[in-house]
């Protein structure tokens, strides 16, 4: 479920979380489709960004996920379980971009 910017939404994106405004007031129910018009409103309400049903939207592209965790675990490599860490996070990556 990613948040998304109220400048990235689009018609017919689901909600995966109510919006609520600020006094607390659900605005809108979680699954409420979206219409150019809600997206207006919700602008309109100063509400930044809303969490959209769905896989999460990646960016940052894959090369520099695992460029990233490289360098991350470079100096702690020699450790075996750190190893072992490192291979779950890299197949964790690997699979977001599936």
């Amino acid at each position: 479920m990613p948040k998304v910017p109220v400048s990235q939404l689009k018609p017919g994106m689901k909600l995966a979380k109510p919006v609520v405004a600020k006094n607390g007031m659900v605005m809108l129910g979680e699954a409420t489709e979206l219409t150019q018009t809600w997206i207006e409103r919700i602008d309109d309400m100063g509400i930044a960004s809303v969490f959209i049903d769905g896989p999460p939207v990646q960016t940052v592209s894959r090369e520099d996920a695992l460029s990233a965790l490289d360098a991350r675990f470079a100096p702690i490599e020699d450790k075996p379980y750190m190893k072992n860490l490192k291979k779950i996070v890299r197949e964790h990556i690997e699979g977001l971009y599936e």
